[in-house]
């Protein structure tokens, strides 16, 4: 009797175990069409999302009462020589504009003080030169010697302008350079935390200003750009040309590559800031390496000259005295 109640209990638990397995069957193949996709309101959640981020930047950015501006108004004096002697053409030039953005200084004002300055800067020159060489120095020399030494030197103010912005274009790169390793180890650390590319990037900004002005004006303008324009991409290249540094280039290339193709950012920004430190280690060592060929010149006229005189002068008393 408790043989077949055994096998009944045994028949029983087979056949449930059977409709569970096909019912869970059928629910698996059909879960597809019973689910609902969410990915089309996952992604349209994240485009409100990041045009409400956009807004908001966009009314910051508005709201904000700057005490000075990145774009200056050239002076009407300028403005009338540029236009005088049709130099607006020259105004256009990408090129031109290019460069001194690289060095800092952007808008349409900068390249019409540096037109009328090319320009003016000569003249002044020679003129300077012209009024040292007959009424100061009164030179010994023939009149056209004199005149020659005159427009030699409005030669060199017509380059003045160009080595100043070359320069200071050259001084910024480095400053930028210095500084562009820890401003990736903090963007690595607001992109790990959780932060968007904007929120980022002003953070960053914000926390770089003490140790590189240059950077932190670069990154902000990359915040608002990236608030304001469309394309995101046309933003991070800006941010390579504007520095013109192949370090910020490679960081543009993978945050490029991040927002077209959704690869992880982390690691990439981890890599690219070990480099950057790479290089920067580099070239202190470099430069700790050539001081001591620097440094024998000078010892040599220097140094040694008093530490002969302090090793042969009591000597040198010593044989007067016994003479």
């Amino acid at each position: 009797m408790s043989l077949r109640i055994l096998t009944a209990n045994t028949e029983l638990i087979v056949a449930l175990s059977a409709a569970l397995s096909a019912f869970s069957a059928i629910i698996l193949v059909m879960w597809p069409y019973l689910a609902r996709d969410q990915l089309s309101v996952r992604m349209a959640g994240v485009a409100a999302e990041r045009e409400r981020i956009r807004l908001r930047e966009r009314s910051r950015l508005n709201a904000e009462k700057r005490q000075g501006s990145l774009r200056s108004e050239p002076r009407k004096l300028f403005r009338e020589i540029v236009d005088r002697f049709n130099l607006s053409k020259q105004a256009d030039d990408g090129e031109l504009v290019q460069t001194l953005r690289r060095a800092g200084f952007r808008g349409q004002g900068p390249v019409i003080t540096f037109l009328a300055t090319r320009l003016i800067a000569p003249v002044v020159m020679f003129a300077v030169t012209l009024f040292y060489v007959f009424a100061v120095l009164r030179l010994q020399h023939p009149f056209f010697v004199k005149v020659g030494i005159a427009i030699a030197a409005g030669g060199l103010g017509y380059f003045a302008p160009s080595v100043y912005i070359r320069n200071r274009t050259v001084k910024r790169q480095q400053e930028i350079r210095r500084a562009w390793p820890d401003a990736l180890d903090l963007l690595l650390i607001c992109v790990e935390s959780g932060m968007g590319v904007e929120s980022a990037f002003r953070k960053v900004a914000e926390e770089i200003g003490s140790q590189s002005s240059a950077l932190a004006e670069e990154l902000s303008l990359t915040t608002a750009e990236l608030s304001y324009l469309q394309d995101r991409r046309k933003a991070y290249e800006n941010l390579g040309e504007r520095t013109g540094l192949e370090g910020v280039r490679g960081v543009v290339t993978s945050l490029i590559q991040s927002e077209k193709y959704g690869t992880p950012l982390g690691q990439s920004l981890r890599v690219l800031a070990q480099e950057n430190r790479d290089i920067r280690m580099s070239e202190a060592e470099k430069k700790a390496a050539a001081l001591p060929p620097k440094l024998t010149v000078p010892m040599i006229l220097f140094f040694l000259p008093v530490l002969f005189a302090v090793i042969l002068t009591p000597a040198i008393i010593q044989i007067a005295k016994l003479q």
